[in-house]
Order: C-alpha cells, then sequence, then structure tokens
C-alpha cells in the first residue's frame, strides 16, 4: 500500500515538475509586444489573415505553427531582402524576438501577471491603413468551384455631393480572399455628361466569346450620354496578395472624384478554387481637404509594359531561365514605390539603376520569390535617380520539379501568353513586370519622408 501510494505522489510530482514553466519570459511582459507588433497587423479580425492572435489564449493554441513559421522566416511575410534595401513598413522579427519566442514556447509558454498586459493597440477595422471616410460595396458574385481561374469586370456607381478630392482607395476581397489580382480605373463624369450611373449592367463575365464580350461591355454604359469617353484615372486602386494601399503624405498623388464617377474594376482575377464561394468585396475611400499639388506617375516596365523582356518570356519545361529588361530615365525622377509582379514560376527578382558614372542605386532584391506575397513597395524617402540613368531588372524562373509552386507536373514550356494585344493573366501563365510610381524630381526630394501625416 506504501508503494502505492509513493509512486502516486512521484508520478504527481513529475507532472508538475512537466507542466512547470521552464523559463522566466512570459506572454504579458515579454511576447504580447512582439505579437502586436509583427502578428495582430494582420491577425485581428477584420484584418488579412484567417484567424485572430489578439488574446493569450489564441496564441497559446497556436504556440506551434507560430514557433515554426517565425523561426523558418516564413512569417511575419516579407519577401524582399532587408539587407539590399529598405522600404516602410518591414515586416520582420529580431535575432532576438525569435529567441524570446523560441524560449517561452518551449519553456511552456506562461501568461504571466495580468497586470503588465500591454494595451491592444487600436486597428481600424476592415482596412490596412486607418479609418475611411467611406466604404462601397461591389456586387457579389458566385465564383464556381471547378478549379478554374475566373476574369470579371465589376463597376461600382459612385455619388456624392459634390466633387471631393481622394487621397486614396483601399480594394478589399471579403474574408474569403478569392481575388488574386484587381485593376481599377475611376471614370469621371463632366456636370451634365451622365444623367444616370447606374443605368448599365454592374458585372461583365470575361468567358464570353469575343462577340458576345463587345456587345456585353457596351451594356456596362461607361460612356457620356453623348457617345464620348469620360475621363479617367488610371490605377486608382489595384489590388495583389499581400498588397497595402499606398496613403502618401497630403499634397502627393490622390485625385478628384466628380460627385459622379464609376469605379471599374477592369480584370477582376479570381484564383482556381475546389468548391463554390461567394465574394463581395469592398472599396475605402480616404479623402483629402486640399487638392494634390504632386500628381504621381507610373511606368511599367515588362510584360504590357514599355519595355522588351530579353530574352523573351519563354521557359522550357525542366529549366531555369534568367531574363532582363531596361528603361533609359530621360529626366531627373523621384521614386516613391515600386512593384515586382511575376507568377508561380518565379524565383527571385533584383532591380536597379545604374547612373551615367556607373554608380548603382539600388531598387529591390528578392531572393526567393513568393508568389503570395507581393507588395507595392513604398520607400522611406523619395529616392532620386539622374536623368540618362538605366533601370535594369533581372528576374530567373524556375520550371522544374523542384519548384514545389510549379503547377504542371510533369513540367511543360511556359510562355507569356499575348492574347489581343494583352498577357495572359491566368496563374499557371507567366509575367514579368515592374511598376515605378514616380514624380518629375525637385531639389530636396531627397529628404521628403512618404510616412502617411
Amino acid at each position: 500500500m506504501k508503494e502505492a501510494i509513493f509512486l502516486v505522489l512521484a508520478a504527481s510530482i513529475f507532472w508538475l515538475a512537466a507542466c512547470t514553466p521552464n523559463t522566466n519570459l512570459t506572454y504579458t511582459q515579454d511576447i504580447a509586444p512582439i505579437i502586436y507588433q509583427n502578428c495582430t497587423p494582420c491577425h485581428r479580425s477584420g484584418g488579412a489573415a484567417p484567424f485572430s492572435l489578439t488574446e493569450y489564449q489564441q496564441v497559446y493554441r497556436k504556440k506551434k505553427t507560430i514557433l515554426a513559421v517565425t523561426q523558418s522566416g516564413l512569417m511575419p511575410p516579407w519577401p524582399a531582402d532587408r539587407n539590399y534595401s529598405h522600404f516602410l513598413g518591414e515586416r520582420f522579427l529580431s535575432d532576438s524576438d525569435k529567441d524570446k519566442l523560441k524560449r517561452w514556447i518551449e519553456g511552456g509558454a506562461p501568461e504571466g501577471n495580468l497586470s503588465l498586459l500591454p494595451n491592444l493597440p487600436p486597428y481600424p477595422e476592415f482596412s490596412l491603413i486607418g479609418k475611411p471616410d467611406t466604404t462601397l460595396w461591389f456586387d457579389s458574385i458566385l465564383i464556381k468551384g471547378d478549379s478554374k481561374d475566373k476574369f470579371y469586370i465589376a463597376t461600382l456607381p459612385i455619388e456624392l455631393s459634390e466633387n471631393r478630392f481622394v487621397r486614396a482607395m483601399e480594394f478589399l476581397p471579403n474574408q474569403n480572399n478569392l481575388v488574386h489580382h484587381m485593376n481599377g480605373r475611376l471614370l469621371n463624369y463632366d456636370e451634365g455628361k451622365k444623367a444616370n450611373i447606374k443605368s448599365g449592367k454592374r458585372l461583365l463575365n470575361l468567358e464570353t466569346n469575343e462577340d458576345d464580350y463587345l456587345q456585353q461591355f457596351n451594356a456596362l454604359d461607361l460612356a457620356n450620354d453623348d457617345g464620348s469617353r469620360p475621363s479617367q484615372i488610371n490605377s486608382a486602386t489595384n489590388y495583389l496578395p499581400g498588397v497595402q494601399a499606398q496613403l502618401y503624405p497630403e499634397g502627393i498623388g490622390g485625385f478628384t472624384m466628380q460627385k459622379k464617377s464609376i469605379l471599374l474594376a477592369d480584370d477582376i482575377h479570381f484564383g482556381p478554387i475546389p468548391q463554390d464561394k461567394w465574394d463581395r468585396s469592398r472599396v475605402n475611400i480616404f479623402f483629402s481637404k486640399t487638392p494634390p499639388t504632386r500628381p504621381i506617375n507610373e511606368v511599367m516596365m515588362g510584360t504590357n509594359g514599355v519595355t522588351k523582356i530579353i530574352p523573351p518570356l519563354v521557359i522550357p519545361a525542366n529549366d531555369i531561365t534568367t531574363h532582363t529588361t531596361f528603361l533609359k530615365i530621360p529626366q531627373d525622377i523621384s521614386i516613391l514605390t515600386i512593384n515586382p509582379h511575376m507568377h508561380l514560376l518565379g524565383k527571385s527578382f533584383k532591380a536597379y539603376a545604374l547612373t551615367q558614372n556607373q554608380d548603382t542605386i539600388r531598387l529591390i532584391s528578392i531572393p526567393k520569390w513568393d508568389f503570395r506575397w507581393q507588395y507595392f513597395y513604398t520607400f522611406p524617402k523619395m529616392l532620386k535617380i539622374p536623368a540618362q540613368s538605366v533601370i535594369y531588372v533581372e528576374a530567373t524562373f524556375d520550371n522544374t520539379n523542384h519548384n514545389y509552386n510549379n503547377p504542371h507536373n510533369p513540367p511543360k514550356e511556359i510562355r507569356e501568353r499575348l492574347d489581343n494585344g494583352g498577357a495572359g493573366m491566368r496563374t499557371t501563365d507567366e509575367m514579368l513586370q515592374f511598376i515605378i510610381t514616380w514624380l518629375p524630381y525637385q531639389v530636396g526630394d531627397e529628404k521628403v519622408s512618404l510616412a502617411p501625416n
């Protein structure tokens, strides 16, 4: 009997020892600040991530996943090489933070003294950049679950009481995160030019044949009542996986929105899914009290752009190929934001400028391309590129079985598709693009912070 009691006591002591935290780190004092800074901006209600990490119990339940993705560098996602160039909003964990997370989780992940828990930062709900002045919704779209890419054009009529200055427009897909990309143009209708901006169809399925497409596009009724074209703002809002809308300081960028306008979501791409799901995307609008004093410009290199890809973008099966494209800059410019773009075969991406004196101006290096995270990278301050400099892009594609993102098994030749003058946008097509947002240079631009004020 005594032996049995001794064994029970010994087992209890062993169990208590095993459950006792083996670390002096606690969630409330050491870990919550790391989580709040690097995880909860996305992992929260209304955020882009599929689950929340705003409370201790949520973090505790996901501790093994957190340990794996943070130690591997998979999270927080930031594909750009921070040793090459820097941008606003960089997402990364220091070696010290990684070590704290590791020791805390392996030590039992204790909660700690609740009185030491910092307040959760105030995050804007259903926005990544702030509290919008208004939110508008596209009509719902049922995406068929047949594992095929889907393409639509959608319109969003906008009526205001007066003309307004727009600082930024933010496109957000719903919680199903079905949208791969969207290019949005704003059609502005001058006073008296269009009586009813809601008269046309709101949705066009691009799977129709060419004759039906023209007829259906006309049914969107986008022209002025006299048949003329309204003025338009290109790239009023765009979306790619991981993209955050750009909210520049007051006076930089932005545009005027007329009392009557239509946001034309030109080419909404939904990736393949195995079962039917609904999408209802929203657009957040941020107004400004002052007109933009420095309208921005945009140039696209590579696919659909102003420069050729050398050699042409043809990637043979079971091969790794490297391609370049370059652009000579005729005037001094100030670069604000850059956006590299490739698809599933992308392996690495680098862009830089060479001045007339052969000085190198680093733009971006992505050593390990990740199709899931394609940011618009904004520099901390405007970056001057002198006249006659040449911007070079070097990109490598992996069309082998070693690329786990390869959509084909066995691999097959993939090339830049050119359909009716435009590149194929399907996930399984391939592209090489570099989009540059810039201003004509003004003295002192190098000192102008691009952090929103």
